[in-house]
């Protein structure tokens, strides 16, 4: 995902003089081409996101797109208060993004994790939250904030995620991609984790059961129209690496329930509230919480049995 945004970011500075890339002391592996064929937008700030968020929100004044980088928390959590008055309380044109999403870096500890992200940044006015699926919805994402007016947030896995469309999506914000229909079903995903889900989608099929697959890449603002039609199906889920709350699972309910009672079963499948702080690989980290594809499997049997048993 990373490699991608990266090149797709370089063809776009090509085309537009207008769009800047703010580091904050990180990307060093991936940017020396950027970095050499124009320097004149790139800006390494150093390690000073709030002061990336400050530069970011007066080139945005000036008419210009910047774009500002950092992995994990670091270009949120450090500068949430620039990014609630800077930007979005002036609703400027700046689009942060954030590689090392979930469990990407959790070899470096739970301050790596990436967990409250969208929570945090779905409450911050006027910003369009996007989670792409894998390195071709990223390249679609990239290119479509860089067009949007107004705040985004980019959330991104770290590098190496699989690709999984074989051709290009239709790709808007706010308008969820579906994969594969399906009426036992409805598997809803954001994010990087789009592979264990389509994985998980095969193994229900070749058991006999009907498993719809969508990538709601937009969580805000979510597809709210597209998740009406899902409650014909006897199931709905909600995959996401990220906390239970505040993030994909919230927003399907909090879109579902404002049309009236929800008549249809949702089960979250997420990271939960509470901290893990063992070390370990994003692998091992989406094992033990119970989203890989072999525990999205599972838990869909169990829930469709229950629901059977009823």
């Amino acid at each position: 995902m990373r490699n991608h945004f990266i090149k797709t970011l370089s063809e776009l500075i090509r085309e537009n003089r207008d769009i800047y890339l703010i580091t904050g002391d990180l990307g060093f592996s991936v940017f020396e081409n950027l970095m050499e064929s124009y320097p004149d937008q790139f800006i390494n700030v150093g390690v000073a996101e709030q002061n990336m968020i400050g530069v970011a929100s007066g080139l945005a004044k000036e008419g210009k797109i910047p774009f500002v980088y950092s992995i994990a928390n670091f270009p949120i959590m450090r500068c949430l208060e620039q990014i609630r008055n800077d930007i979005c309380y002036h609703d400027l044109n700046v689009k942060i993004v954030s590689v090392g999403a979930g469990y990407s870096y959790g070899s470096l500890g739970y301050t790596h994790h990436g967990l409250e992200d969208m929570a945090v940044m779905g409450t911050m006015p006027g910003m369009k939250v996007i989670a792409p699926g894998d390195p071709i919805e990223t390249k679609l994402a990239t290119k479509s904030i860089a067009q949007e007016l107004g705040p985004c947030y980019l959330r991104l896995g770290k590098s190496g995620e699989p690709l999984v469309h074989e051709m290009e999506p239709d790709f808007s914000i706010g308008k969820a991609i579906i994969l594969r229909n399906g009426s036992d079903v409805s598997l809803i995903s954001t994010g990087s984790i789009l592979d264990e889900v389509v994985k998980a989608s095969n193994c229900l099929e070749e058991a006999g059961i009907s498993s719809g697959v969508i990538s709601m890449h937009t969580v805000n603002p979510i597809d709210a129209n597209f998740l009406k039609s899902l409650v014909r199906s006897k199931l709905i889920v909600t995959i996401e690496e990220h906390s239970h709350f505040g993030g994909l699972g919230s927003s399907v309910i909090h879109a579902l329930s404002s049309e009236g009672p929800i008549t249809t079963p949702i089960a979250m499948l997420n990271a939960g509230g509470d901290i893990i702080r063992e070390i370990g690989s994003q692998t091992w980290f989406r094992k033990k919480i119970g989203i890989d594809s072999d525990s999205i499997y599972t838990i869909v049997q169990e829930k469709l049995a229950e629901l059977n048993h009823f």
